[in-house]
């Protein structure tokens, strides 16, 4: 409807107005989602005709080269990772193990492939489980008659451990091989905290509970080097005992080779990589085109020997057998949830178990109607009691709704981690995984006399005797210290209370291997704490067995944070930007100094910055063993 205005213009309703304005803004979002259209068709059409990937030969090399550590998950946000990888930056140096093993299974059955490259110069290392998975894979593709070849610049001793698993085992004639053997050594803080008077008061439960030993004194307690000894020698054990099979040594030789180090390497005239060939670790010395001639000898030289590889980037297999295999889901599945890193609370990025983003997923799983049962991966030294309990809440939920839930332990699931697997149906471990450590911490520091030092003083006045007890700039009082004691006391005994109630072990018991203590695997079985030895395949078939489901007619799902459809819509754009060979570092924002400098300091203050639980409580282990 239009009305006549005074002046005799005429003039459209507020409605109208208001309608008229609402077309314009979605026609104007159409063109512009038209254009965006046309553009991502345009660069699709380009990428075909420019961009197209190689198709791999009938007989050709898959190439695995880990970087990094190997992990369970990637840490950090996944769209930021995307972004940064497509735009030709780099992020944390990490490898997924999963990635690797299934890049081997699809190898194991796939005719095209005739052999396996194991590049593993750039392999940091990581925990002994995750190292044996790899290398069962490994054994299982060389079954087939496949063969495979190890090789690297230099070798790590989690690399060695995959190579020795190889067919053939080749060092650089410059190289390096050096076995370390496990430790666990720690930073000790507390002359520092007193210089700079802060007074870090701590609480805890558990004559084994050695975490907060770093802010306290000056050395490892008797208690810890007890734990510390244990578990070194025993993860040192099992891997001399591994390679000392599969490279058929005799028994100690790998030990002997360590601690003769220096005499073995006069006996090879200095030459380090030759004393590991002349004990045979290694079966020769061979350079980076030499590696390249055996290949093409052995599969023929072909389009995919390119930019220093030997054959197909596993990346790139990967890429193309998931794309062609697809998610082998059926209408019941056991889904696998990743729980990997310290427990806070929130919803951190992969990486970080939060109290939030964990139960979200577990969430997602009791609603599903096609998961029958759960597998939580866990691979984690605990964090905050608060987020454990929150998160072990929700595996009671998935239990409630009739689906049985299975903790498959990775290197690592010990304290928190530990809190979360506990409430599990079934628990499974590998020998070499690192568990227990059930006792409970918290700590509290006050800065009443760093601040003296520079002329600042507190005082005031309060309703009760708790006002402005806890406050940093004010030392605690023995009743605060009292409080906050028995606060930690109280979540002691919930802790051993929820293992005794899940063990089917009464309470004296779950104390009297608790207090803090840390056990391997094998000692956890022995203990009660752990069903079963076994890895994650394993996990996945007692779950699908308590689920009632026969004869692996099953699917297999992995419930993980996932991007928006907006993210990927964008990084699907810049993937094709990308294979068409433009440079598209311009159109993603690249850090600057100031960002830079800043996720340094960020990375500094972490160890601090991760206390976040509520009550000041924590489930926490130190279980860094390299």
């Amino acid at each position: 409807m239009i009305e006549p205005n005074v002046t005799g213009v005429k003039k459209r309703h507020p409605i109208m107005q208001l309608l008229h304005g609402l077309w314009r803004g979605v026609d104007g979002v159409r063109k512009i989602l038209h254009l965006v259209l046309l553009l991502f068709v345009f660069l699709m059409v380009v990428a075909a005709l420019n961009g197209a990937a190689p198709i791999m030969p009938m007989n050709a090399a898959l190439e695995i080269r880990p970087f990094g550590y190997l992990v369970e998950e990637y840490e950090g946000d996944p769209f930021d990772r995307a972004r940064i990888e497509l735009s030709g930056g780099t992020t944390q140096p990490q490898t997924v193990v999963q990635d690797v093993i299934d890049a081997l299974r699809y190898a194991r059955d796939d005719d095209r492939i005739a052999a396996v490259h194991l590049e593993l110069s750039g392999l940091a290392g990581g925990g002994l489980s995750k190292l044996q998975r790899i290398a069962r894979a490994i054994e299982d593709l060389r079954a087939t008659g496949k063969p495979v070849i190890a090789s690297a610049d230099f070798m790590s001793q989690g690399g060695y451990f995959l190579a020795a698993h190889a067919d053939e085992v080749y060092l650089h004639p410059e190289g390096l091989l050096l076995l370390q053997g496990y430790g666990s050594y720690r930073t000790y803080y507390k002359d520092a905290i007193d210089k700079l008077k802060i007074d870090w008061n701590v609480f805890r439960v558990g004559t084994h509970k050695t975490f907060v030993e770093p802010y306290t004194r000056m050395d490892m307690s008797e208690a810890a080097r007890e734990d510390a000894t244990r578990l070194t020698e025993q993860l040192w054990s099992m891997y001399q005992t591994d390679i000392e099979r599969v490279r058929g040594l005799d028994a100690g030789a790998v030990g002997d080779f360590s601690d003769r180090l220096l005499e073995r390497v006069a006996a090879a005239d200095g030459d380090i990589a030759m004393a590991a060939v002349d004990n045979g670790l290694i079966d020769g010395l061979r350079t980076r085109r030499e590696i390249r001639d055996l290949f093409i000898d052995m599969v023929g030289e072909d389009n995919d020997f390119y930019d220093g590889h030997v054959g197909t980037p596993m990346r790139d297999y990967l890429a193309q057998m998931r794309l062609l295999h697809g998610a082998d889901l059926k209408s019941r599945n056991v889904a696998v949830i990743v729980a990997s890193g310290e427990i806070t609370f929130g919803s951190p990025s992969p990486g970080t178990i939060g109290a939030d983003s964990t139960s979200k997923l577990l969430q997602r799983a009791r609603e599903d109607e096609s998961v029958a049962a759960v597998v939580l991966r866990v691979d984690s030294p605990g964090g905050s009691a608060f987020a454990s309990d929150v998160i072990g809440n929700e595996i009671a939920a998935l239990q409630a709704a009739g689906k049985p839930v299975v903790a498959s332990m990775g290197s690592t699931a010990a304290s928190g981690g530990y809190w979360i697997a506990a409430g599990a149906d079934q628990i499974f471990a590998n020998p070499s995984t690192v568990t227990g450590s059930i006792g409970i911490f918290g700590m509290f520091q006050t800065f009443q006399r760093s601040i003296e030092v520079l002329g600042v003083n507190v005082d005031g006045v309060g309703s009760t005797i708790w006002s402005g007890e806890f406050r940093p700039d004010r030392a605690m009082s023995e009743q605060a210290k009292a409080l906050f004691q028995a606060i930690i006391n109280d979540g002691y005994d919930d802790f051993i209370s929820r293992v005794a109630m899940h063990r089917g072990m009464e309470k004296s018991e779950v104390d009297a291997i608790a207090q803090g203590r840390v056990w391997t695997g094998i000692d956890a079985v022995q203990n009660g704490l752990v069903d079963e030895l076994g890895d994650l395949d394993d996990a996945i078939e007692a779950a699908a067995t308590l689920a009632s489901l026969k004869d692996g007619k099953f699917g297999v799902q992995t419930i993980r944070q996932e991007l928006t459809p907006a993210q990927q819509f964008l990084i699907d754009i810049l993937g094709t930007v990308r294979s068409t060979g433009l440079d598209i570092t311009s159109l993603t924002p690249q850090p600057g100094r100031l960002e830079i400098l800043a996720g340094k300091v960020e990375s500094a203050l972490e160890p601090l910055l991760r206390f976040d639980d509520p009550k000041g409580v924590y489930a926490h282990c130190f279980c860094d063993i390299r």
